[in-house]
């Protein structure tokens, strides 16, 4: 599950990338007032995702943290809790498009 979830987030980049060679392409489209509107629903989505990266790494580092505790290490072991991976980017995932107007 947590690798379809990467491949989705490496398929949305690529996806906006795409849109941004269309937008370099078509310079009227810069200017519409829906292009604009989406940019910026764009930039707050990039935000919300980054909040909820952040949040998951702060649980899975918790949880990590917890199975690890005498005595529930035992109890974990028995279960078969393992530990949960962090969320990690793709290299250059932390930069956005550069794209000028």
């Amino acid at each position: 599950m947590f690798q379809k979830f990467q491949q989705a987030q490496a398929g949305l980049s690529s996806a906006l990338q795409r849109l941004m060679v269309v937008v370099e392409k078509y310079p009227e489209l810069k200017a519409n007032q829906n292009f604009l509107a989406l940019q910026d629903q764009l930039e707050g989505t990039e935000n919300r995702i980054a909040v909820e990266r952040k949040r998951f790494n702060e649980a899975a580092r918790y949880y990590n943290t917890y199975i690890k505790q005498f005595p529930k290490m035992i109890l974990a072991n028995m279960f078969g809790f393992k530990e949960k991976q962090y969320f990690k980017s793709t290299e250059g995932a932390e930069e956005a498009p550069k794209v000028e107007f």
